[in-house]
C-alpha cells in the first residue's frame, strides 16, 4: 500500500483525496510540517510514500505520471514529490532540512512539496519530472488562479491524452498507421479488466506459436491461417507495451519478456514456413536459417553501434548532420522508417506472402528485403563513424567486449598479443575479426564435407578473435566487431550443416543458432538494463564464440553426416539448457529484487 501525505491548507471541494485514493494511496493529513515529517517516519520503509499539497489543480493522469511511475526512485510535479524505498532515505533527509531552523527555500516557496524538491535538487538526488505536455498540474495560491486551473484542467481531455501517450513516439510506418490507431483501445479495454502487459505479451507469444504451427500444416488454409494470425500477434505485441504506458505497469520481468518472447516469435515462425514447405516436398530449410542469422545480425549491428555511441561526445559527423536535415522532410522519415524494415514492415510482409505465395518466395523476399535493410543501415553507421570525431568511453569498450562474447581461447590470446596489437592501427580490430570470419566461413562453405580444411579456417578465425580484442574497444569501427563475430560462428554452423547433406542437419543447426542467438541478445538486454554481461563462468561453460565454432568444424571433420547432425542436436540442447536456466534464474531474480525496467517511451503527454 503507498501513503500519500497531504500538506497545507485544506481547500473545500477540491477533489485531491479521491484522486490519490483511486490511485491507490492511502492518504494522512499533516496538520503542519512537523506532523509531515512524524507521518513520514511512520510509513514502513517499503512502501511508496508522497508528499502532495493540499491545494493542487491538476488532472488525474498528470498526478499518476509523477506519483506511481515504478522505473524511478524520484519523482515529482508541482505540488507533489513522490519516492520509492530506494529514494526514501533521500525524501526524509530533504523533508528534516525543510523543517529544521534555517531552511534555505523556507521563504522563496510557499509548498512544502516543492521546497522538499528544491532540497534534493541541491543534494544532487536525481529527481525523474515525466513531461506533461497540455496536462495541468500547478498549486494555485488565491481564488482567481484557482479558478484559471480548474478552466485548464476542464478544457484537456486526459484520456485523449493518455490514450496519446500510450502510443510510442517513434514507429514504423506500419505500427502507426495500422496498428496503434486501434490497438491502444485494446490495451484500455485490458487495462480496465485488470490485465497485466505480462500477459498480453504471453497471448502474443501463444497467438505466434499457432500461427508456426499452422504454417507447418503445409496447407493453403493453413498458410492463409498463419498469416492472419502473425498480425492478430503483432496486435498483441504492440498492445502490451502500450498498456505497459497507459497503465504504467513497468517491470523487469515484463521488458526481458517482451523482448525476448518477439525474437522467438518470429524464429518459430521461420521454423513453421520451413516445416510446412517440407510437407508439400520443398525443403527450405537452409532458407529459414539464413534468414534467421541475417536477422539476427542485423540486430547485432544496432546493438553494437548503439553501445559505442552510448556516452559518445561530439557528433560532428556530417552523415548525422544530413540525417537531422531529412527530418525536416516529412516523408522522407516515413522512408526511411519503412526501408530499415522495421518489425511491423517484415511481418506484415511475412504475413501477406505466407497467405498469398509459398514458403520459398516468403523466405526470399525476407532475404532480399532484411540484405538491403542491413546494408543501407550498416553503410550508414560506417560514414557516421568514420566522418565524426567522439571519444568513447570504457564503459562503451567493455560493452562491446562483453557483447563479443569472447570464451577462454579467445581470451587467452588476447592476454598474450597485447603487446603486439599496441604498435598496430586502430582499424586492427574490425579487419582482422573480418578476415578471420571470412577464413572460417568459406573453407565451411566451400569446400567438402569432412576435409580438415574448415578446422584450419576456425584455428584461423581463433587467432583473429584473440588478436581482435587484444586491446578496448574504443576505435571508430570496433563496433563491427560483434557483428562479425556473430556472422562467422551463425555462418560456419549454416555452411557446415547444408554441406552434411543429410535429412535433419539444417533443422539441427537452426536449432544450434537459435539457442545461441537467445544468449546473444540475453547479453545485449542485460547490458541495456545495466545489470552487467552474463556471468564469465557461463560464457567459459559455453566456449565463447570462438569456441564453438571450432568445436563445430571439428565434429564436422571427425564425424559422419549423420552423426554430425546427431551431434549438433545435443550440442544444440546443451547450449540451449544452460543459457536458458541461467537467464531465466538472473530476470526472475531481478524482478523480485525491484531492479528498475527500460521501456520506449509514448508521445509526451
Amino acid at each position: 500500500m503507498s501513503t500519500a501525505i497531504l500538506t497545507g491548507q485544506p481547500v473545500p471541494g477540491s477533489s485531491i483525496e479521491g484522486d490519490l485514493r483511486s490511485l491507490g494511496f492511502d492518504v494522512q493529513v499533516a496538520v503542519d510540517a512537523a506532523d509531515a515529517e512524524t507521518l513520514l517516519a511512520q510509513v514502513p520503509g517499503d512502501q511508496r510514500v508522497a508528499v502532495v499539497d493540499a491545494r493542487f489543480v491538476g488532472h488525474l493522469h498528470a498526478l499518476r505520471l509523477g506519483l506511481t511511475d515504478p522505473r524511478f526512485p524520484l519523482a515529482a510535479l508541482p505540488g507533489a514529490v513522490t519516492a520509492q524505498p530506494a529514494g526514501r532515505q533521500a525524501l526524509t533527509r530533504a523533508m528534516a532540512r525543510e523543517n529544521s531552523a534555517g531552511g534555505g527555500t523556507a521563504l522563496a516557496v510557499d509548498s512544502l512539496a516543492d521546497r522538499i524538491v528544491a532540497a534534493l535538487d541541491a543534494d544532487g538526488a536525481d529527481v525523474h519530472r515525466p513531461e506533461l505536455g497540455s496536462l495541468v498540474a500547478a498549486v494555485p495560491t488565491d481564488p482567481q488562479a484557482r479558478n484559471e486551473a480548474r478552466q485548464a484542467v476542464a478544457a484537456v481531455d486526459d484520456e485523449a491524452v493518455r490514450l496519446k501517450s500510450a502510443v510510442k513516439a517513434r514507429d514504423g510506418f506500419f505500427t502507426t498507421f495500422f496498428i496503434s490507431p486501434y490497438s491502444r483501445y485494446i490495451a484500455r479495454w485490458c487495462a480496465r479488466r485488470g490485465l497485466t502487459p505480462n500477459q498480453v505479451t504471453t497471448a502474443s507469444l501463444l497467438t505466434a506459436l499457432i500461427a508456426a504451427g499452422c504454417a507447418a500444416t503445409g496447407t493453403r488454409g493453413g498458410f492463409v491461417a498463419a498469416g492472419v494470425l502473425l498480425i492478430a500477434s503483432f496486435v498483441l505485441d504492440c498492445t502490451d507495451g502500450q498498456l505497459a504506458r497507459y497503465s504504467l505497469q513497468y517491470s523487469t520481468l515484463g521488458a526481458w519478456l517482451d523482448a525476448t518472447f518477439d525474437r522467438a516469435k518470429e524464429y518459430a515462425y521461420y521454423a513453421g514456413l520451413a516445416l510446412g514447405a517440407a510437407r508439400g516436398g520443398d525443403d527450405v530449410w537452409a532458407l529459414a536459417l539464413g534468414a534467421m542469422v541475417l536477422q539476427t545480425c542485423r540486430h547485432v549491428v544496432d546493438f553494437s553501434f548503439n553501445e559505442a555511441n552510448h556516452d559518445a561526445t561530439a557528433n560532428t559527423s556530417p552523415t548525422a548532420a544530413l540525417s537531422d536535415r531529412l527530418d525536416s522532410v516529412g516523408w522522407t522519415v516515413w522512408v526511411r522508417r519503412m526501408i530499415v524494415l522495421p518489425i511491423g514492415e517484415r511481418w506484415a510482409m511475412m504475413a501477406v506472402l505466407t497467405a498469398a505465395t509459398t514458403p520459398r518466395i516468403t523466405f526470399y523476399a525476407l532475404l532480399i528485403g532484411c540484405a538491403f535493410a542491413a546494408t543501407y543501415t550498416t553503410a550508414g553507421r560506417v560514414l557516421r563513424s568514420v566522418t565524426r570525431k567522439a571519444h568513447r568511453t570504457d564503459r562503451a569498450a567493455q560493452a562491446l567486449a562483453d557483447l563479443a562474447d569472447s570464451g577462454p581461447l579467445a581470451q587467452g590470446l588476447a592476454g598474450a598479443s597485447k603487446n603486439l596489437v599496441r604498435r598496430l592501427p586502430g582499424i586492427t580490430a574490425p579487419a582482422v575479426a573480418l578476415l578471420g570470419g571470412l577464413a572460417v566461413v568459406a573453407t565451411s562453405a566451400l569446400t567438402g564435407f569432412g576435409g580438415p580444411w574448415p578446422v584450419l579456417g576456425a584455428v584461423v578465425y581463433t587467432v583473429t578473435s584473440g588478436l581482435a580484442v587484444a586491446r578496448p574497444l574504443k576505435g571508430a569501427l570496433d563496433w563491427l566487431v560483434p557483428p562479425f563475430f556473430r556472422a562467422a560462428e551463425y555462418g560456419t554452423v549454416l555452411g557446415l550443416a547444408a554441406k552434411a547433406g543429410v535429412n535433419g542437419a539444417l533443422p539441427a543447426a537452426f536449432g544450434l543458432v537459435a539457442a545461441v542467438a537467445y544468449h546473444h541478445y540475453d547479453t545485449v538486454y542485460r547490458i541495456r538494463g545495466n545489470a552487467g554481461a552474463p556471468p564469465a563462468w557461463l560464457v567459459r561453460a559455453i566456449g565463447g564464440h570462438e569456441g564453438r565454432t571450432l568445436l563445430v568444424t571439428v565434429l564436422a571433420a571427425l564425424l559422419t553426416a549423420s552423426q554430425f547432425k546427431a551431434a549438433l542436436t545435443v550440442f544444440a540442447v546443451a547450449v540451449a539448457l544452460v543459457v536458458l536456466v541461467e537467464s531465466i534464474r538472473f530476470w526472475v531474480s531481478a524482478h523480485k529484487g525491484g531492479a528498475p525496467a527500460v521501456h520506449d517511451e509514448g508521445e509526451p503527454a
